[in-house]
């Protein structure tokens, strides 16, 4: 902010030239105190580690052991072949050396070392970052006998997926005993150290983020560190140390629910036709009678009486039959 014609009594003026700093400002009893820096900077894409994403430890030439270290995620070597300390050395991870994975993984450590290098803008930090507050951004801090004599503190903002990238044009050394922060969501999974040449932890100190280095990385006794150590041409060097791979917080993509839209199945049933079947009708012809012809009923069966009733037989034939004798019986009535 700028400070001009602080007015620090009645009759008195103090003319101060523009001053641009970060950070805030108190007047008590006409004394002006600062804050701590709390440096702001730009938001930043994340560096991409590809493969060298899943090692603890990633050298060029050699790894070296002391003591009971531990390595949570992998541990790799190319193009080197000698791996020294592992036992007693624990690695929870796959074993890489030589091979085509830690070749993949120091290829992935390169194109990662670029991106940290051409990160921008930057913001430059005293050498010792001792007592600062950091926001989210790219920093440069230049050499120095100890980067971090003390505490560092990162924020993220409420941000867990804000980024920290900090490009040491020389050498990182922090102190003994020295630790980092993380407050507000910072997450050391986002968390980068670009060393241009080797880097060195200090016994007990405690560190979080991804070490890159052109060259090597000595962790002293006892340095915890939640990040990896990649060197991608010399040596890492461990001693009794704990080495956790940070959890990195994945990308939610929110797939909307498929909303299927099944149209009614309209069915129109024609309505059923019933056909009315008349019916048959059977027309016999009258027979027809020719002229003179005696009509038989159609019960007769060809004899005379066959067509009338029996009784009436029975009558005429027996009417018949006294005609017939009552000659016969006069005769004989005479002649007694």
């Amino acid at each position: 902010m700028r400070l001009k014609n602080i007015l620090l009594g009645s009759n008195q003026k103090v003319w101060l030239a523009a001053l641009s700093v970060s950070g805030s400002v108190v007047l008590v009893g006409g004394v002006v105190a600062f804050t701590p820096l709390v440096a702001v900077a730009a938001s930043v894409p994340s560096i991409d580690l590809g493969t060298a994403g899943a090692y603890s430890v990633l050298a060029g030439s050699t790894i070296t052991n002391t003591g009971n270290s531990t390595l949570q995620g992998d541990l790799g070597l190319s193009p080197g072949t000698a791996v020294t300390g592992f036992p007693p050395g624990l690695v929870s991870g796959a074993t890489n050396v030589g091979n085509a994975n830690a070749e993949q993984a120091q290829v992935d450590t390169t194109t990662a070392y670029t991106q940290a290098v051409d990160a921008s803008p930057s913001t430059t930090q005293p050498a010792d970052l001792i007592g600062l507050t950091l926001s989210p951004g790219v920093y440069s801090v230049p050499a120095g006998i100890s980067n971090l004599t003390g505490t560092l503190t990162l924020n993220g903002q409420g941000n867990p997926d804000a980024v920290f990238i900090f490009q040491m044009p020389s050498t990182l050394i922090t102190s003994s005993a020295s630790d980092i922060v993380l407050e507000n969501d910072a997450n050391a999974c986002n968390i980068f150290w670009q060393v241009t040449s080797s880097a060195t932890l200090g016994t007990g100190s405690s560190f979080q983020g991804t070490i890159i280095a052109l060259t090597s990385i000595t962790a002293d006794t006892g340095a915890t560190i939640t990040g990896r150590l990649l060197a991608r041409n010399g040596a890492v060097t461990l001693d009794s140390n704990t080495i956790a791979n940070p959890v990195c917080s994945a990308t939610t993509t929110t797939t909307p629910p498929t909303k299927t839209t099944t149209p009614p199945t309209k069915t129109t049933t024609p309505p059923t036709t019933t056909t009315t079947t008349p019916p048959t009708k059977t027309t016999t012809p009258p027979t027809a009678t020719p002229t003179g012809a005696t009509v038989v009923p159609a019960s007769h069966t060809g004899e005379p009486w066959s067509g009338w009733p029996w009784w009436l037989g029975v009558g005429i034939m027996g009417s018949a039959g006294l005609l017939l004798l009552r000659p016969r019986l006069a005769r004989a009535h005479q002649i007694r």
